[in-house]
């Protein structure tokens, strides 16, 4: 799992780590592993890196001395390296000092200058730079950037390595308000943030510098593909239909049949056990699915080991008596589309569940259930709604968000947004119900599901717009491929998991 730590979790480790060690010896060496970042990105774009040029932007404070540091080791592997002091009364003086004994040069253009704007930028050099250092502001910066970086930043044309996280960036939030860097690589140093996580677009590729930090367990996190593999239930030599659990599927109506139709075909490519469906649109899910065990009414369904409640189902007194009715199951829920209507109508009845609950609503939806919209901060506002409702809450998205009351999260990031499309919803719960079936936890249920449902998505895609349908279609081969991506993994012996 790729893992984060917030901004106090880390400066606490970091300060252990600075009381033992000499002084800028941690700076040194984050920033040699800095410099090896932009080296290895000057060969692979510019075919080499003597005789490149490189443009620091500096701000105060620790990212601006790493900068300073890393274009002191830059220089000396032949790379022209100009730094461009923000700050120049705050600037790293021992960083400072290094870069200059190396032959590096320096440009002052503080805020409010003297000089004008486009001057400083031709001065600057960053519109011809091979490659451009973001130090300008580090983890203790909020909101965007001032006006001389931001003009700075808008001239660059080559590719930006961010330090730490891109600029402008919130870095445990992920919010961008006004201004900000888009990196093409962010290179952290101890353990990645929420940053990375929650704003992938902006921070481009992310390579991690350890630091020898002693961390407490991360809250936060994304899973990889690799790992949804192994996660992923598979049947072994003594399973059948029944051992691999039974999900149930209470979706769909009259006006909305396809709802039914999507949330089984999606339960049906997750596990190879059983799908019992109990509504109106049996016999359009017959007609699609003929493996599902359908009948009309959630009380003749018989026994299932986690129920999928909402899409299509409509928010009447008879989706309100079915809703009641799978809480009541004694088995994990997961609540979608106009479940979480009726749940945001009716709370009490999410008080009387006797078993976990998953709750996958969009933007919309999550508005209605909380009473307020999601905000910038998606992943606060996602842990916030999770303990109030205690229940697991899976925000939809092209970054996924999923937390649950005791504040564990998960994130998953799309390749893009092919999944934004309708239906799209319906086939991710059936997914998600039938992992829940087969004993996985809401939360990894819900970020291993997210991960090939996504997947799935790009696959059906193929780089053109994409519909529900043939993204249902694709969830097995979307599997096939996490599957196959844990046989790729050296870092583990776990061959993978059978059932």
């Amino acid at each position: 799992m790729l893992e984060a730590h917030d901004v106090a979790a880390v400066r606490a480790a970091e300060g252990a780590v600075l009381a033992r060690t000499p002084e800028n010896a941690l700076m040194r060496r984050a920033a040699f592993g800095l410099a090896t970042t932009v080296l290895a990105e000057l060969r692979t774009r510019c075919g080499g890196a003597s005789g490149r040029q490189v443009v620091l932007l500096v701000g105060a404070g620790g990212n601006g001395g790493d900068a300073l540091w890393a274009g002191h080791f830059l220089q000396r592997r032949g790379v022209g390296v100009r730094a461009v002091l923000l700050s120049p009364d705050k600037t790293h003086a021992a960083a400072l000092r290094a870069f200059l004994l190396a032959g590096g040069q320096v440009v002052t253009a503080p805020e409010d200058p003297e000089v004008p704007v486009p001057e400083l930028v031709d001065t600057a050099g960053v519109a011809e730079a091979d490659l451009v250092v973001d130090g300008i502001v580090g983890l203790g910066a909020s909101g965007g950037l001032r006006p001389t970086a931001a003009a700075l930043v808008a001239a660059v044309r080559a590719p930006i390595v961010a330090v730490d996280l891109p600029s402008g960036v919130h870095p445990d939030t992920g919010v961008v308000q006004g201004s900000a860097v888009r990196a093409a690589v962010t290179v952290t140093f101890g353990s990645r943030k929420p940053v990375h996580l929650l704003a992938a677009s902006h921070c481009g590729r992310v390579e991690l510098v350890p630091l020898g930090l002693e961390l407490p367990p991360a809250t936060l996190g994304s899973l990889e593909r690799a790992e949804v593999g192994r996660l992923w239930p598979v049947p072994g030599r003594e399973d059948d239909k029944y051992s691999q659990g039974v999900v149930g599927v209470a979706a769909g109506s009259a006006q909305y049949p396809g709802a039914a139709v999507l949330a089984t075909s999606g339960a049906v490519a997750a596990t190879s056990g059983m799908v019992r469906y109990a509504g109106t649109g049996a016999d359009a899910v017959l007609a699609h699915r003929p493996e599902v065990v359908a009948v009309s009414s959630v009380a003749d369904a018989g026994r299932v080991q986690a129920w999928v409640v909402g899409p299509g189902l409509g928010t009447g007194a008879e989706s309100v008596a079915v809703l009641e009715h799978v809480l009541a199951a004694g088995v994990p829920v997961l609540v979608d589309a106009d479940g979480t209507t009726v749940l945001a109508e009716h709370p009490e009845l999410l008080a009387r569940r006797t078993a976990p609950v998953l709750l996958t609503p969009h933007a919309g939806e999550f508005a209605r259930l909380v009473g307020g919209d999601v905000g910038p901060d998606r992943l606060g506002a996602v842990r916030a709604a999770a303990r109030r409702l205690d229940a697991t809450v899976l925000l939809k998205g092209s970054t996924t968000i999923i937390a649950t009351p005791a504040g564990d999260a998960l994130v998953n990031v799309a390749a893009g947004g092919w999944a934004a499309t309708a239906g799209s919803g319906d086939v991710l719960s059936g997914v998600l119900g039938a992992l829940l079936a087969s004993g996985l936890d809401p939360l990894t249920a819900a970020g291993a599901g997210a991960h090939v449902h996504a997947l799935a998505a790009e696959l059906a895609a193929a780089g053109a717009p994409t519909s529900a349908t043939p993204l249902a279609d694709h969830l097995s081969e979307a599997i096939r491929q996490c599957r196959a991506a844990q046989h790729h993994d050296t870092t583990s012996t776990d061959a993978g998991r059978s059932r």
